[in-house]
């Protein structure tokens, strides 16, 4: 039986994939999973948009500057997006949700990345929240924090090197 420890260590990002579409009972149990992640108050301010369609897929990969356009060659991507009259910790309870995807991502056998939209914009200026706001309907009292890139992972990458581990990180009782 696999641990958490042997799931964070073995979890890297992907961004290149298999040409194979991730089954439907795979994304049902993403998203049983991801409603699961906890929220400040149980606010659950995030929502989800399952994407497999191709021309969405593209549409993601050039919603910003760079950093996407390996987006295009996924099999799925989760835009995930808050309602930010809920509260005000939205982008700490979209980040877990993330947090939440990418781990069981990899539980499921599936890569996956992050791609940072918050905060991030086109050549031309246009927030990349916005792009996607535009492409997905997405109402205006919503924001994208993330999209979470997914699928078979074309190769597989080494387990994190616990010999890397910047342990001067950490400190106790005191800075």
């Amino acid at each position: 039986m696999e641990t958490f420890f042997d799931l964070a260590q073995k979890r890297r990002s992907t961004r290149t994939f298999l040409d194979k579409p991730v089954p439907q009972e795979i994304q049902e149990k993403l998203k049983q999973i991801v409603l699961m992640s906890p929220s400040g108050h149980r606010a659950n301010p995030w929502e989800f948009i399952f994407v497999e369609d191709k021309q969405s897929l593209e549409t993601i990969s050039t919603c910003k500057q760079a950093g996407a356009a390996f987006v295009k060659d996924a099999a799925l991507a989760v835009i995930v997006i808050a309602d930010t009259t809920k509260t005000d910790v939205w982008v700490e309870d979209c980040s877990i949700a993330s947090a939440y995807l990418h781990l069981a991502a990899e539980d499921l056998g599936l890569g996956s990345c992050w791609v940072q939209i918050r905060k991030r914009a086109k050549e031309s200026g246009e927030s990349a929240s916005e792009v996607l706001k535009k492409a997905f309907n997405i109402p205006e009292n919503y924001e994208v924090l993330s999209v979470i890139a997914m699928g078979y992972k074309q190769e597989e990458r080494k387990p994190f090197d616990l010999n890397r581990l910047q342990l001067d990180k950490i400190h106790k009782e005191t800075f």
